[in-house]
């Protein structure tokens, strides 16, 4: 079995993360699309007026909390630790 790519040393720049995105054909996972988001902006933040990155920032912030438990159910392949396991029953 071939093993994904590894990424580069962390923290990457967004370049390095849409290469690995690219590289591990990973453009529609929308928790690294937040990933390349954020170093984006952190990469423009002395271009921008503060108001600007506060409310960019707010946004992706948004757009993550809009995933919700994701990873649920997919914990092998969002954290590279093998397999998933089914998901636990959670009693709200």
């Amino acid at each position: 079995m071939e093993r994904a790519p590894t990424p580069p040393d962390l923290p990457m720049d967004s370049h390095q993360i849409a290469r690995y995105l690219e590289d591990t054909n990973s453009q529609f996972k929308p928790w690294l699309l937040v990933q390349l988001r954020l170093a984006k902006l952190k990469e423009q933040r002395d271009r921008l007026d503060p108001a600007d990155y506060a409310l960019a920032l707010a946004d992706v912030h948004q757009d993550l909390m809009n995933l919700g438990e994701w990873w649920v159910g997919r914990e092998g392949e969002a954290f590279g630790t093998g397999p998933s396991e089914p998901p636990i029953q959670r009693d709200f």
